[in-house]
């Protein structure tokens, strides 16, 4: 039987509390999503003037990423470069840049999405919200 890491409360605050302080100095107004390991919703935070699309985008991104393991823009980037039935594969709709997996020693713990700005500026927020966690 394996040990592993997992996110607590007070992991998914200090990873939203980051994300939303990189989001702000930068004036970015975007929705912040956290998920656990499996997709499911830990955290949601639509900050003032993000479009409300964002916060059905987010959340779908960091599924995505956690449930793959990667990034969501290995998905978009397999779909750009041709490869347009992967549209079809099942349960996976945040095929966006903007979706990072939280790893751990080779686990995926969590993702974090996040929506309303670029895709690569989407990125920058959740990759600064997980390194709060000093992993």
């Amino acid at each position: 039987m394996k040990t592993k890491s997992v996110l607590e409360l007070v992991d998914v605050k200090k990873i939203a509390a980051a994300a939303e302080a990189e989001a702000l100095a930068n004036n970015w107004a975007v929705t912040i999503a956290i998920a656990d390991e499996g997709g499911h919703l830990l955290h949601l935070a639509r900050l003032d003037g993000a479009p409300a699309i964002s916060a059905h985008i987010a959340p779908a991104k960091a599924h995505t990423a956690a449930l793959g393991r990667r990034e969501s823009k290995v998905y978009e980037d397999i779909i750009n470069g041709g490869r347009h039935a992967f549209l079809t594969a099942p349960g996976v709709h945040g095929l966006l840049e903007g979706g990072v997996p939280i790893m751990k020693d080779g686990h995926c713990l969590g993702a974090v999405g996040v929506s309303g700005v670029k895709s690569s500026e989407d990125a920058q927020i959740a990759k600064a919200g997980i390194a709060a966690l000093g992993l």
